[in-house]
């Protein structure tokens, strides 16, 4: 169960992340709602990894979170953002989701 609670907190770091890139995009009351949300965000992915701590390695944990919101962040800019996709970009996304599988994979 405290792995799908550490994937859905790191699925709140993408939004938290994501509404970082609309707050400088924005102006006015706009701002103010994405900056709302980037609170929601960051405050429901830290309780969630806290839990997930419970019964995960900190380690593991943290570096899953961070793994999910790094690669989910990439892509959200490339799909929402329009920031550039290269062969390099793309190369290095796949080879961090290998290594957050392979950190599920030999978690005990």
């Amino acid at each position: 169960m405290n792995w799908i609670i550490l994937i859905i907190a790191g699925l709140f770091e993408v939004g938290f992340a994501s509404c970082l890139g609309k707050v400088k995009e924005t102006s006015g009351t706009e701002m103010y709602g994405w900056f709302a949300g980037f609170l929601v965000s960051l405050t429901v992915s830290m309780l969630l990894l806290i839990k997930a701590t419970e019964t995960l390695p900190i380690g593991t944990a943290y570096a899953v979170w961070t793994g999910i919101g790094a690669v989910g962040t990439v892509l959200t800019g490339i799909f929402l953002f329009k920031d550039p996709v290269s062969f390099w970009r793309i190369f290095f996304i796949v080879t961090l989701i290998g290594s957050v599988i392979g950190l599920k994979a030999v978690s005990h």
